[in-house]
């Protein structure tokens, strides 16, 4: 029986305990860094060298461990110790070379095609697209127009921005943590919009970020679409832990988890989420609290909840925490539609249309959701630190969008200190984050945590959870 890629395999190639198998490789430039100038090359060589490598090298590693199923970027460098890749500098560009990279990413000693064509995407846009962002004065990171100016950059020289092709872009979020029966739920939604010619972006990783993609592929091919797009969108630390899935078609990794959310909602033109944990919270209280913003209460942008009949507890349980803490506007914002994929599709194709409408009336772009207002509060990077975390303003005293911006950054941290390896070393040596905040906000979010970990939805299944954070009501 084949394996289901949201179960834990049992293939992985291991010798003993803390050996697994490893090979070597020059890799050949794919897509386009195939042609790139001496120039371009020098500032690659430069940008290796400096403090960027140690980040470049977890993401090329998370890359080439696809479909081994590990969501700790500590742990995979660990197994992985005398991991190493470097640029090769040639005349006519540069080469990879890889070094004790796990046996899986080849195929009779060659790269897997779409393992190579990722692994170059890490190269440019964790080395490359960095040496243009720092210190460039043409994007003022400062200002919320300059940062979506920024944003925008990154997904026209990644080539994702595709100019005069109607709204057919329908983001799917939801947990690489999801029962077999979800998974396959999400396979069926994303065939059922890929019967109705509708394009799949997730953040790219395993569980419900591959269904909606393996599912709209069996729907686009009977429909005979070959210009299909599975866009996946990522950021370093996420993608250091996570590796995209192999469905995945148009890559491309964001600076950091904010420019990463932001470039969902300009690109995508309506938001299928799936059942998740932390994570998923996180982007929902995102896409929310951008929805409450007073100047976008007037833009369509269909939100859907789904997943099959055992998941409706889960979603009652968001339901019910979105109400205590945002509001009822806020519950208007999205539908929730349980075990009818059909249904979905049908709603997002009608939410679409709107969408389509209403940038045809105010000549917004198809391409680029450029009306759409997200606020600084939406775009400053969070780093979470447990001083940052402990001074959150989690208080009932702001605007619903704002507290919605808080609330982000809270399960942003929790992300971090679940699978982010920097937030994993934050947590073993100064122990858990303490998150403070007004009774009515503390109490269920408590409880809507208490719901993940008791429904196992923080991590892999199979994999022991601890908590990295502590509720202080």
């Amino acid at each position: 029986m084949k394996q289901d890629p949201t179960q834990v395999p049992t293939h992985i190639p291991q010798l003993h305990h803390d050996v697994y198998a490893t090979a070597d490789g020059v890799i050949s430039p794919v897509g386009q860094l195939k042609v790139i100038s001496q120039v371009e090359v020098a500032k690659l060589l430069d940008a290796s060298q400096s403090g960027l490598y140690s980040l470049f090298r977890s993401c090329a590693l998370a890359v080439l461990n696809c479909g081994n199923y590990l969501d700790d970027g500590k742990e995979l460098l660990e197994r992985y110790k005398d991991f190493s890749i470097s640029i090769l500098q040639e005349e006519r560009g540069v080469k990879l070379d890889v070094r004790g990279a796990p046996a899986s990413a080849f195929v009779d000693g060659k790269m897997i095609r779409g393992i190579s064509e990722h692994l170059f995407t890490v190269l440019r846009d964790v080395v490359f697209a960095s040496t243009e962002f720092h210190g460039n004065p043409q994007f003022d990171m400062n200002t919320s127009e300059g940062i979506t100016d920024a944003v925008f950059h990154m997904l026209r020289k990644s080539d994702l921005l595709r100019a005069g092709v109607e709204p057919r872009m329908v983001v799917c979020w939801g947990g690489h943590s999801i029962s077999r029966e979800e998974y396959d739920y999400s396979k069926v939604v994303g065939y059922e919009m890929g019967l109705r010619g509708l394009d799949i972006c997730t953040g790219c990783g395993p569980g419900a970020m591959k269904g909606p993609m393996k599912g709209a592929t069996i729907g686009h091919a009977k429909q005979r679409m070959y210009d299909s797009w599975y866009l996946g969108i990522s950021e370093p630390g996420i993608i250091a832990a996570e590796a995209p899935n192999p469905i995945v078609n148009q890559l491309v990794i964001m600076p950091d988890i904010e420019k990463r959310l932001e470039a969902f909602v300009r690109t995508g033109h309506g938001i299928v989420v799936f059942p998740g944990g932390a994570g998923t919270a996180e982007e929902i209280l995102y896409i929310l609290g951008i929805l409450l913003h007073p100047d976008n209460r007037d833009i369509p942008f269909p939100l859907v909840f789904t997943g099959p009949a055992s998941s409706a507890e889960y979603f009652k349980r968001i339901d019910e925490f979105i109400g205590r803490t945002l509001g009822l506007e806020a519950q208007n914002r999205y539908q929730i539609i349980i075990n009818d994929p059909p249904q979905v599709a049908r709603t997002m194709l009608e939410g679409l249309d709107q969408v389509r409408k209403f940038r045809i009336n105010t000549n917004d772009a198809f391409h680029f959701n450029w009306l759409l207002k997200v606020s600084s509060d939406f775009q400053q990077p969070f780093e979470p630190t447990h001083e940052n975390m402990r001074e959150l303003e989690l208080h009932t005293d702001q605007e619903p969008h704002l507290l919605a911006a808080n609330l982000r950054r809270a399960f942003s941290g929790i992300v971090a200190g679940n699978v982010k390896a920097e937030g994993i070393q934050a947590i073993e040596e100064h122990g858990n984050f303490e998150i403070h905040g007004d009774t009515a906000i503390m109490e269920p979010m408590d409880e809507l945590l208490a719901s993940f970990v008791t429904q196992h939805r923080m991590k892999l299944p199979g994999r022991a959870y601890v908590p990295c954070y502590n509720i202080i009501r």
